[in-house]
């Protein structure tokens, strides 16, 4: 009995230092797992949505995919030289053609009726975004503004040793995590400063190309604390696999705290400035060559 008591104060112990680590522990959900099978667990509900379409898709793939292998097995058993020996001479049959042409048309009828209004509410902006975030992305690191705070950081990827020894996923972790509001709209502004990037966060349904001397727009809304990862998912060059993203999703009162943190506030004149990456220097825009003193004599 004695022995029970112990047994049973010990698994409760364990359970109790268990639950205080996990409670101390950052939440990690927006990333790859090993051997794992499906999407990653979704942050936003545009996400959800493209989740719940993919696996609408995927019965349409199974049924037509599972039909055709029959239907090859029955032709390949029944027509075979042995089963029918003399073939039919007829060419055409219509209505197996009018079936096999109408068939298709109504199933690419259902996945556009499913497809169009979440192309829609990806591509459009909501009008009500109360925040706006800027990527640049560079050869090869991302630049992060917020243009009304007046923060702007570099983000490059974490050394190997800084990763290990502080228990963040090599090749996923960034020297500056970036800091978004949960429950908040967030309009992104995406570019370059020299080859196609993409902007890529699996878990928020977002996946944008940063084109050098264009802008493009794309959004998210985070309802579930944690951090998430992504990566530049265009072959910029030869450190294309070393671009991670890192964003932490926390409460308005955290990301307040962080802006201030960072020098800026939401009610700055200024804006942003990028910030250089390590070992890299960069020139105001705004600097530009005091003008020769004109020699020209009248």
């Amino acid at each position: 009995m004695k022995r029970g008591a112990w047994i049973a104060s010990i698994a409760a112990g364990a359970m109790s230092f268990a639950g205080a680590a996990h409670a101390t522990t950052p939440l990690r959900e927006g990333q790859p797992t090993p051997g794992a099978l499906h999407l990653q667990p979704a942050a936003t509900e545009v996400m959800r949505e493209i989740t719940a379409f993919h696996d609408f898709l995927l019965w349409i793939i199974v049924a037509i995919t599972l039909f055709v292998a029959v239907l090859l097995m029955w032709v390949m058993v029944r027509y075979n030289r042995a089963a029918n020996p003399t073939p039919k001479k007829f060419t055409h049959n219509i209505l197996v053609e009018v079936i096999w042409t109408v068939v298709p048309v109504l199933i690419l009828v259902v996945i556009a009726w499913k497809s169009f209004p979440l192309i829609y509410r990806e591509e459009r902006i909501p009008e009500q975004a109360e925040l706006t975030l800027k990527v640049t992305g560079n050869s090869w690191f991302w630049n992060f503004e917020y243009p009304d705070a007046g923060v702007a950081i570099a983000a490059n990827l974490l050394p190997e040793e800084d990763a290990r020894a502080q228990d963040r996923p090599y090749l996923l972790a960034t020297t500056e995590p970036l800091l978004v509001p949960v429950n908040t709209t967030v309009r992104v502004l995406i570019t370059s400063n020299d080859v196609i990037h993409a902007f890529a966060v699996p878990a928020f349904g977002v996946k944008e190309d940063a084109i050098q001397g264009r802008v493009n727009e794309t959004w998210f809304n985070v309802d579930t604390p944690g951090i998430y990862y992504g990566q530049c998912s265009e072959l910029c060059g030869v450190n294309h696999a070393y671009m991670p993203i890192e964003i932490h999703a926390v409460s308005r009162e955290e990301f307040d705290a962080w802006i201030a943190a960072q020098g800026g506030s939401f009610a700055a004149a200024e804006p942003a400035t990028p910030a250089p990456a390590p070992g890299q220097t960069t020139t105001p825009a705004t600097e530009q060559p005091a003008a020769a003193p004109s020699t020209t004599t009248r």
